[in-house]
């Protein structure tokens, strides 16, 4: 959204016929993958930009992020001062590299936009402007290649249109994301992931054709939805009934902020393995931001 300025036990009858080797192999097959295979760690958060109490909200996503220690991370509402930007402050002595990429300017040296933060090194970074529908606000997606261990990996953040009866404009916005994806991430390389805050629910149109579930303007595309297929619960991520923050816009809790990848395909790499809600617990009274964030592991 944008403003002005989580034991799981396996019970075999034939367990103990199994050695252990075959019971940790046939453990892992009944969750669904092998707890073997490289795995990326990402996570996905809206700062809110410098509302509200920043200094404070600044320390308890630099505290979460060092809890949570992802390998990549995905920013919204990203400030970029002349000097500086929020995702610098917020990486400061981490580890971790950063990119930005503009949405919209404010005059002066200031803009906000989309970033990431990276263990490892991002190769390259691009900035695509999304259809705005004729209305007064500006997006984009921030596409970077990062340097992974295991090759180079497609990794893309991005924010649609916010206003709750402008579907029609982000299903304009998911057609660009997706034509994005496509010419930038090679089906035979790394499965692309796609973060962000796309302000709609599951169930909408254009979450549903990012999933794959319906077409828009003759085109369809898919990406694994990594809370769908590996969280528990609703996995609210907008809650002004638990957030102070989000309490002030008087809107119903709802889950619109998502990690997704293209996966998995035949080597099983992009396959969703876990991903819960993070940042939904305030630290001395403090929150994080108005969003809660989301956190996933990923087959890589």
């Amino acid at each position: 959204m944008l403003r002005a300025f989580g034991h799981v036990s396996f019970v075999h009858r034939n367990a103990k016929t199994l050695d252990s080797k075959s019971r940790s192999l046939h453990a892992r097959t009944l969750c669904g993958y092998d707890k073997t295979m490289n795995r990326v760690r990402i996570v996905t958060l809206n700062i809110w930009n410098r509302l509200g109490p920043w200094e404070e909200r600044l320390a308890v996503i630099r505290k979460g992020i060092q809890e949570l220690s992802p390998d990549i991370v995905g920013l919204q509402e990203v400030i970029e001062l002349p000097d500086s930007t929020q995702a610098k402050m917020i990486a400061d002595g981490l580890g971790y590299e950063t990119a930005y990429g503009m949405a919209t300017s404010y005059g002066g040296g200031v803009t906000m936009g989309n970033a990431v933060l990276s263990r490892w090194p991002v190769v390259s970074e691009r900035v695509f402007r999304l259809p705005n529908g004729g209305t007064d606000e500006h997006r984009s997606i921030l596409f970077t290649e990062i340097d992974s261990p295991f090759g180079k990996l497609p990794f893309f953040v991005t924010h649609l249109n916010w206003k709750l009866h402008e579907s029609v404009v982000r299903e304009e916005q998911v057609q660009e994301v997706a034509a994005v994806v496509k010419a930038h991430a090679p089906v035979e390389g790394l499965p692309p992931i796609l973060v962000g805050d796309l302000n709609a629910q599951p169930e909408a149109s254009e979450i549903r054709f990012l999933k794959g579930l319906q077409s828009l303007g003759q085109k369809s595309t898919y990406f694994a939805d990594c809370f769908e297929q590996a969280g528990y619960g609703p996995g609210v991520t907008f809650d002004g009934t638990r957030n102070l923050f989000a309490e002030q816009y008087h809107e119903h809790p709802r889950r619109i902020d998502y990690i997704l990848v293209r996966g998995p395909d035949t080597k099983a790499r992009g396959k969703p393995l876990t991903s819960r809600v993070v940042f939904d617990i305030p630290d001395n009274g403090v929150f994080a931001s108005d969003h809660f964030g989301v956190m996933a592991e990923i087959s890589i």
